[in-house]
């Protein structure tokens, strides 16, 4: 998606698209971590939240 974007939009499109993802997985990593999960757990559950709620809509 971030290529996609690079080639058809500018380069801010896609820092701010590369900016909202690490935003999202640091965050599902923190709640993840605060709920008392595994290290490892976190670093694989961050990245499948932030994919179930940016498809959601479709």
């Amino acid at each position: 998606m971030a290529c996609f974007m690079y080639f058809v939009s500018d380069p801010i499109a896609t820092t701010v698209l590369g900016g909202l993802s690490a935003l999202s997985f640091s965050v599902g990593f923190a709640l993840r971590r605060r709920e008392k999960h595994s290290v490892r757990c976190s670093a694989y559950g961050s990245p499948g939240g932030v994919l179930d709620t940016s498809m959601a809509g479709f």
